[in-house]
Parts: structure tokens; C-alpha cells; sequence
């Protein structure tokens, strides 16, 4: 038995130490591997950080190239108005002409009969003399009307043809102007391009979610459920993200705390600081969305009832930027208002864009104002075809309000 407790004491060391290297050993690859991940974390931190400067870089060049490109789309707007303008006046004029032309219809035989035959006309008619004498008189106050119906008439026509060559003449520079305007859309598409390749390489985990609340949102029935889906899923994963920082700074994990800290507020604030702070009232903070007049305002009668936004028409294919700083929380078609998308300005506060024939933007992403967001369709000046109008709406807190006054003057 002694033998044996001295064998047990003599192994006792060999069998302690291997477990106690084989510790020691495990908590220096636990401490390098929690090494490298920090420094993964910073890399990536860093990387972010780089890529949110580059992004940013690139959304005020877009801006610069949306600038250029609306003083070109400017010069097609005064060109395409004038063309309008003067297709309207030939359109008029050429009614009056038509108007005129039936209404002398029925006299042209006995004009001229008059004209040919005078005397044999009024004898032809046996009447006592002063109806005759009657007769000549009315005649030549007709024939006066005439004179005056035919000078009119002659006016009409010059005026038709006037417009006809000033149409013409406007051609050209609508022609020069829509190239130009070419040019400055191509140049600023080419960035839109890249900036979406950049994008699709660097897609985030809340841009995937603003996806997906998109998404649902585009299955609710009216624009006010789709608000209320969206900033219900911004409550949900802001609640989410705060949850997620208590438990990390519970647990001493200080990184991951502050990580989920950054996420709760970027839920709370999706478009950062926005372009409208909280409790702001209307001073002309919003750009206008496109080149172009407004041509039924707030409250005007529509076919759903009083307006709740308001129309600009603009030029052909006209560019449409956002009126804020802010982030796109919806982009895709929605029910009878076609392509359109939502921008979180700040405050409680969206606008609301629809009326495009392409959008550049998708839900999650973040914008600088005045950075294009799309296309309006194009049309031609002078037509008598409806025009396409592009749609915007401010809402408070789901509310319409009128944009009107948060909007400054396209001038």
C-alpha cells in the first residue's frame, strides 16, 4: 500500500503540469484571438469610416453634377415654354381663322354675285323703291362687316404664320438645349453608376433591413399605413438595438456595447441629423425637387379630392433631386402613385416623391440634399398631350402638410 501511494505521489506533478501548460496555452490564443478580432474590429471600423467619407465625397460631387445638369434642364424650360407658348397662339389662331371661314361660308355666293353683277342683283328682286333704297343701304353696311370680317381674317392667318416661323426658329435652340441637357445627364449618370457599384460592394445590414421594411410597407393600402409600417420598424429596431447595448455593457463587453449603442442611434435618427431639426417651423429649408413651375398647388381640387402636396411641371426627362438631407426609407412602386420614394428629412418629418419615369435610389440609402434621386418622363414641347407632373407631399409625423412654405423658390 505504501508503494502504492508513493507511485500516485511521484505521477501527481507529471499529470498537474501538462493541464496547467495546456491552460496557460488556451488563454494565450484566447487572448490573441480576442486581439485579432479587436483588430478586425478597428480595421473595419476604419474601412467603414473611409467608405462613409468616400460616399460622402461622391454625394457632393453628384450634387455639383445635379447643379450643372439643372441649369441646363433651366434653358430647356424657357425653351420648351416658349415653344408652348407660340404652339397655343398658332392653335388660336387657327381657330379664329376656322371660325371666321364658316362664318362667311353662306355669303361667299352672294358676294360674288354682288361683285359680278351689282345692278342686276338688286333689279332681280322686284320691291317698291324705298325698299330697295333699304336694300342698298344694308348692303353696303354688310359690305363694310365684310371688309372688316376679311381684314380679321387676314390677321389670323398672319398671326398663324408668324407663329408658324417662330416655331421654327425655336427648333433649334430647343434642339441645342435638350443636347446640352444630354450631355450634363450622361456625365451625372455616369457618377450615378459608379455610385451604385460602390454601394452594392459596401450594402450594410440596416440598408438590407430598410429593404425588407420597404418592402412590406409596399404591400400596405394607402401611403399613410406604408408610413406607419416604416417608422414602426424604426421603433422595433431601435428598441432592438438598445436591448442588445444594455446586455453587451452587462456583460463587460465594452466593443460590442458600443457598437449596438451606434446602431440604436442610427435607428433613432436614420437620416443622422436631417435636414429639419425637431419643433422646426417652415423658413424655405427644403430645395426644390425639379426644375419647373408649380401648376396646382396645396388644397386645389383634384380628382381625390383637395391636393395634398403639390405638381410642378418641368422639362423633358428632368432630373429630380432630394429637397433634404436625409435617408430613403421607401423606393419602388406604390399602388396608383407609380415609382416613388420617401425620404426621412429629420423631425418627424418626410417628403414624398412620385411622378418618375426612373428612380436612382434605394431604400437604406443615405442622401445629401440636393443629390438626385431620379428621372422624370419625357415629352414634347408643343404637343397637346398631357404633361407628366411629379408629385411632392411633406408629412409630419404621417401627417400632409403644406410643403409650400419648407419650400424655397426655384428662381
Amino acid at each position: 500500500m505504501t508503494l502504492v501511494l508513493a507511485v500516485l505521489a511521484a505521477m501527481a506533478p507529471t499529470a498537474v503540469w501538462p493541464r496547467e501548460a495546456d491552460t496557460k496555452r488556451e488563454l494565450r490564443d484566447a487572448e490573441r484571438q480576442s486581439s485579432e478580432q479587436l483588430a478586425a474590429r478597428k480595421d473595419a471600423a476604419d474601412r467603414t469610416a473611409r467608405a462613409a467619407a468616400e460616399a460622402l465625397r461622391l454625394a457632393h460631387e453628384r450634387v455639383e453634377a445635379a447643379a450643372k445638369l439643372r441649369l441646363a434642364e433651366s434653358a430647356t424650360a424657357d425653351v420648351a415654354a416658349r415653344i408652348d407658348a407660340l404652339a397655343q397662339r398658332r392653335r388660336d389662331a387657327e381657330q379664329r381663322v376656322q371660325e371666321r371661314a364658316r362664318a362667311l361660308q353662306p355669303l361667299l355666293p352672294l358676294i360674288e354675285r354682288l361683285s359680278l353683277y351689282p345692278a342686276e342683283t338688286l333689279l332681280a328682286v322686284p320691291a317698291p323703291p324705298q325698299d330697295a333704297l333699304r336694300g342698298v343701304l344694308i348692303l353696303q353696311g354688310l359690305s363694310r362687316q365684310l371688309e372688316i370680317e376679311t381684314e380679321a381674317l387676314r390677321r389670323d392667318q398672319a398671326e398663324v404664320d408668324a407663329a408658324a416661323a417662330a416655331l421654327t426658329q425655336e427648333a433649334p435652340r430647343l434642339n441645342e438645349a435638350e443636347a446640352t441637357q444630354k450631355r450634363e445627364a450622361d456625365a451625372l449618370d455616369q457618377a450615378m453608376v459608379a455610385a451604385q457599384a460602390e454601394q452594392a460592394a459596401a450594402v450594410s445590414q440596416e440598408t438590407l433591413a430598410a429593404g425588407q421594411a420597404a418592402a412590406a410597407a409596399a404591400r400596405m393600402e394607402t401611403l399613410r399605413s406604408a408610413l406607419t409600417a416604416l417608422e414602426a420598424q424604426r421603433r422595433a429596431a431601435e428598441a432592438k438595438a438598445r436591448e442588445e447595448a444594455l446586455a453587451a455593457e452587462r456583460a463587460k463587453r465594452p466593443v460590442e456595447a458600443k457598437e449596438a449603442q451606434q446602431r440604436e442611434a442610427f435607428a433613432a435618427h436614420p437620416g443622422g441629423s436631417g435636414t429639419i431639426a425637431a419643433g422646426a417651423g417652415p423658413h424655405g429649408q427644403l430645395q426644390p425637387p425639379v426644375i419647373g413651375i408649380v401648376v396646382k398647388g396645396w388644397g386645389e381640387p383634384t380628382d381625390g379630392g383637395p391636393a395634398t402636396g403639390v405638381f410642378y411641371h418641368a422639362p423633358p426627362g428632368a432630373h429630380v433631386i432630394s429637397p433634404c438631407g436625409g435617408r430613403v426609407v421607401f423606393a419602388e412602386g406604390f399602388r396608383s402613385y407609380g415609382l416613388l420614394t420617401i425620404i426621412d428629412c429629420g423631425g418627424g418629418y418626410h417628403v414624398v416623391l412620385s411622378g418618375f419615369e426612373r428612380l436612382d435610389v434605394k431604400a437604406g440609402q443615405n442622401l445629401v440634399a440636393g443629390e438626385p434621386v431620379g428621372s422624370m418622363p419625357v415629352w414634347e414641347p408643343g404637343s397637346t398631350a398631357r404633361r407628366p407632373a411629379l408629385y411632392v407631399e411633406l408629412r409630419h409625423d404621417g401627417t400632409p402638410v403644406n410643403p409650400a412654405p419648407w419650400l424655397r423658390s426655384s428662381s
